[in-house]
C-alpha cells in the first residue's frame, strides 16, 4: 500500500510469528534488509518505502482496528516500533476493509484506529461507494503524483504521545551543544531548530544536505543528547526523535522544513512531524516561533512546507491558543496483494 508519501507492506497479525524477535527477523528478510538497495525483498531502498503495518481486530472497545507500525531500517538489521507513522496510517483504513477486518458502509466508512505504538486513537474516513473501497478521486497531496480518493484523518490527545507531555523538558526552548532547540512531541517526538543556526538556508535539496557529513554529525550529536531529555532514553538505535531544521516559508506556508529520519534527509515530511512542527512554530518562545508567517487568531488551516511541497495541517485551538485537536487529509492506494516468500 501507498499511504500518504510513504509505501509499505501490510500484514495481518495472525499471519506473522507471535514472538517479536522471530517476527522482526522475518520482516527484515521479506523487506530485503540490510542492503542499501533491498534488492532481495519488497523494500525500495529508502526509509519512506521500507515500512510495515500489522493489522488486527482491535483489542480495545473504543477502536475497530489495532495498527502496529514498524520501521524497517534499510542498511542495518534493525526493526523499530519506537514511533507511529501518519502516512502509512492513511492506508490502514482502506487495508482493514480490504482485509475483512471492518465491514464497508455505503458511501463512506468511518473507522477508529488504535495506534499501538503510542496508544492513541485516530479517526479515519474512507471512501466506500457501493460498499467497496475506492482509490479514485480528486484529492492531491504534494509528493504524490496524480489525484486520488481522500482519506480524512483526525486525532485527539496527541500531546506527549511518546514522551509523556507536549514539551518533555517543560520549556518551550532548550539549548543543546550551544544551539537553541525546541523538544516537542505532538504525535511525533521532534527536535526543532533553525536552519540558519547550522549555516544553511534550509531550502537546500535533500541530497545536498545528506552529502554534508559534517552537518549530519552535528545533528546526530544533538539527537543523541536530546533522547534522555525527552524521556526516550538511549536513542542510538531508535528512529526518534526526528530532527527538523526550519526556515522561513517560500510559498506562503507556516515554515519551511528539512527533516532527518533519523540519518537520511526526508524528501517530504511525515504527517505527525508536520503537526508537531506546526505546534512548535505557534508556541510562544520556541526556537522557531519568530519564523512563522502571519497567523490569524482563529486560523485553523496551516501549511508546513517541505522539499516536495506542503503538508496541510488542521489545528483547533481554544481561546488561549491551546491545542484541542488536529487533523489532515491524505490519500492512499492499494498497489498489489499476494504472497511474499522468505529465504
Amino acid at each position: 500500500m501507498r499511504g500518504g508519501t510513504s509505501k509499505g507492506a501490510v500484514f495481518l497479525r495472525e499471519d506473522l510469528p507471535e514472538d517479536p524477535a522471530a517476527r522482526d527477523a522475518l520482516l527484515l528478510d521479506l523487506m530485503g534488509s540490510p542492503d542499501p538497495r533491498q534488492i532481495d525483498g519488497l523494500g525500495g531502498g529508502d526509509p519512506l518505502t521500507s515500512k510495515v503495518a500489522i493489522l488486527s481486530v482491535s483489542s480495545r472497545d473504543d477502536a475497530d482496528v489495532d495498527y502496529l507500525f514498524l520501521q524497517i531500517f534499510v542498511d542495518q538489521p534493525l526493526v523499530s516500533d519506537a514511533q507511529a507513522c501518519g502516512n502509512i496510517l492513511a492506508a490502514v483504513g482502506p487495508a482493514a476493509i480490504e482485509l475483512g477486518l471492518v465491514p464497508a458502509q455505503e458511501v463512506t466508512t468511518d473507522l477508529r484506529i488504535h495506534m499501538v505504538n503510542t496508544g492513541e486513537i485516530a479517526q479515519a474516513t474512507v471512501q466506500t461507494p457501493n460498499r467497496k473501497v475506492s482509490y479514485s478521486g480528486g484529492a492531491d497531496i504534494d509528493g504524490v503524483p496524480g489525484q486520488h480518493a481522500p482519506v480524512a484523518l483526525f486525532f485527539d490527545n496527541l500531546a506527549g504521545s511518546m514522551t509523556g507531555t507536549l514539551l518533555p523538558t517543560g520549556a518551550s526552548q532548550d539549548e543543546i551543544n550551544g544551539l537553541p532547540c525546541t523538544l516537542i512531541d505532538n504525535g511525533m517526538p521532534c527536535v526543532v531548530m533553525r536552519a540558519t543556526d547550522f549555516g544553511i538556508t534550509g531550502h537546500e535539496a535533500p541530497a545536498e544536505l545528506e552529502a554534508d557529513t559534517a552537518l549530519g554529525t552535528r545533528i546526530e550529536a544533538i539527537r543523541l543528547a536530546a533522547g534522555p531529555l525527552m524521556n526516550l532514553g538511549d536513542v542510538s538505535k531508535k528512529s526518534v526523535p526526528k530532527m527538523v531544521l526550519a526556515s522561513e516559508s517560500r510559498d506562503g506556508g507556516l515554515v519551511m522544513t528539512r527533516s532527518w529520519i533519523p540519518h537520511r534527509v526526508h524528501k517530504s515530511l511525515g504527517v505527525f512531524a508536520a503537526v508537531t512542527v506546526a505546534i512548535a512554530a505557534l508556541t510562544k518562545g520556541s526556537a522557531i516561533a519568530g519564523l512563522a508567517s502571519s497567523v490569524e487568531p482563529d486560523q485553523t488551516h496551516f501549511a508546513v512546507e517541505h522539499p516536495t511541497g506542503k503538508a496541510e495541517v488542521l489545528l483547533r485551538r481554544d481561546a488561549e491558543g491551546n491545542l484541542i485537536s488536529c487533523g489532515l487529509t491524505r490519500t492512499a492506494r492499494k498497489i498489489m496483494e499476494g504472497r511474499v516468500f522468505p529465504n
